[in-house]
């Protein structure tokens, strides 16, 4: 019985030596460009300037295929993300599967510093075909970021695939504020996307009943003034294909369905003077 049990420890034993060979033959072997992607998985900025200091190419995708930067970005890991932009030949434009790139995952999560990072250090361009940062910014009420962008040139009727504008994105997440900036910034409330509908329509198809009564209330004012709809702007680029995802749906307006939903309408910056102001005073229209 002795003999018999130290014959299954040796085994034992065995075994596990095999197993740390394997593991520590796997970690002997593994590329430059797996550190790198691990450093930024696992969010360790000394790491990635290392790598990326040793010419590992900064630009490498994870292995879902998504950018390096756009994901760190997706993950909010702020200091990776700024170790990866200096890197020499760092290309901002690359985007994910869902056509998102920096820019528009920095400008979804609310990271203002970044976004001014990249406009002003590193001159990333704020408009692009399709989805855009504007959009991103509007969907969750980051309105910091939209009136950034704004004055930095962002094409404030920017058309997503099937033409949904940042204003639409934001009367449908609710953010009241977002809504109102846009107007006074010059947003075409006239517009509609290929499904027909205006933003008051997103509104009410989204139950933001503050909003459409508002949006309504700022058209009837417009209407009383003689005021005439502004015509429809032409979009700064052509608009993309619908993308894969939102193929069979035309019944509904498209939105950034890679993206998680948006968040409350409270994750959103107030302004103080907003507050409690009633509705058809908040939208009315001093242009």
């Amino acid at each position: 019985m002795q003999y018999r049990d130290n014959l299954k420890q040796k085994m034992r034993n065995i075994a596990l030596a095999g197993a740390l060979a394997m593991v520590l033959s796997g970690a002997a072997f593994a590329s430059p460009q797996d550190d790198l992607r691990a450093a930024v998985e696992y969010n360790r900025p000394v790491l990635v300037q290392k790598y990326v200091a040793q010419g590992v190419d900064p630009n490498l995708n994870t292995r879902d295929g998504t950018p390096l930067l756009v994901d760190a970005l997706k993950d909010k890991n702020v200091e990776v993300a700024e170790a990866l932009m200096r890197a020499k030949g760092i290309d901002f434009e690359r985007t994910n599967a869902a056509g998102e790139n920096a820019l528009m995952m920095a400008a979804y999560q609310g990271l203002l510093p970044i976004v001014k990072l990249m406009v002003e250090t590193y001159d990333v361009e704020v408009n692009k075909t399709g989805w855009t940062a504007l959009h991103y910014a509007a969907t969750n009420g980051y309105d910091d970021i939209v009136k950034y962008l704004i004055d930095h040139a962002a094409y404030i009727d920017a058309e997503s695939p099937n033409a949904t504008t940042p204003l639409m994105m934001a009367a449908m997440g609710g953010h009241i504020t977002t809504v109102k900036l846009l107007l006074d910034e010059g947003a075409d409330m006239n517009l509609r996307n290929q499904q027909k509908m205006d933003v008051i329509d997103f509104a009410k198809r989204y139950h933001q009943d503050e909003i459409a009564a508002g949006l309504e209330s700022r058209r009837r004012k417009l209407a009383e003034q003689g005021a005439k709809p502004a015509p429809a702007q032409t979009p700064a680029a052509p608009t993309a294909a619908v993308p894969a995802a939102q193929a069979g749906k035309s019944a509904a307006p498209d939105v950034p369905t890679p993206m998680p939903p948006a968040k409350p309408a409270a994750a959103a910056p107030r302004s103080p003077d907003t507050v409690g102001t009633p509705t058809n005073m908040l939208f009315d229209s001093n242009r």
